[in-house]
């Protein structure tokens, strides 16, 4: 299933903040709201985790967060196909905060793998994090998953967590800049092929 921003109330998310199973109650700074244009976009952030409780207490710990004037929009999916699913739809997610351990005990990388090969989406930045740091080993996993950041959620407080995004979003932006101006040129190179060849002896 999936759960729309809006589906989680602030009672809900609040309880989840006072109640963490894994995200230290460590004191989060938060960005100067009045400095963000009404129109800028969000910072799309999709948590992937099947316990519910993950959502809650990740979307509370960055409610405040912000990058660039932009604050952080959050998608949900509880299971490795329902990211893929959300991947493949909505191309301008920024970071994907992903679990390992799903459906099957590598679902998470699994989709990591995808996202990069199949997808050949380079420019999201994907996060892994587990509950159960003694299931693989972590060496492994950074040297043969295209992956950016591993975390063990009972290692990952809140300032961790802030950081990480934060530092994830300006590599994301910073890359996305990159392909864009890429794209313009190669842009720019095709027209140019396209133009009619100069008349033969030059201009009389």
């Amino acid at each position: 299933m999936n759960m729309d921003s809006d589906s989680v109330d602030s009672d809900s998310a609040a309880k989840g903040a006072d109640e963490p199973d894994w995200l230290v109650d460590d004191p989060l700074e938060k960005a100067d709201a009045a400095a963000e244009p009404a129109s800028a976009a969000p910072w799309r952030v999709l948590i992937v985790d099947d316990d519910v409780d993950v959502h809650v207490v990740t979307k509370f710990a960055l409610s405040q967060a912000s990058f660039q004037g932009r604050r952080l929009s959050f998608l949900h999916a509880y299971s490795g196909a329902e990211a893929l699913a959300l991947l493949r739809s909505t191309p301008d997610i920024a970071v994907v905060l992903l679990d390992v351990i799903m459906e099957t005990q590598d679902a998470g990388l699994q989709v990591a793998r995808q996202v990069r090969e199949e997808l050949h989406n380079s420019a999201v930045r994907i996060i892994l994090r587990t509950g159960q740091p003694g299931q693989a080993l972590e060496h492994r996993i950074i040297i043969d998953y295209d992956i950016n950041d591993f975390w063990c959620k009972t290692d990952l407080t809140t300032r961790k967590l802030f950081t990480t995004v934060i530092a994830s979003l300006r590599t994301y932006a910073s890359l996305r800049e990159a392909q864009q101006q890429v794209a313009s040129l190669a842009a720019a190179l095709a027209q140019c092929g396209e133009a009619p060849p100069a008349p033969a002896g030059g201009t009389p």
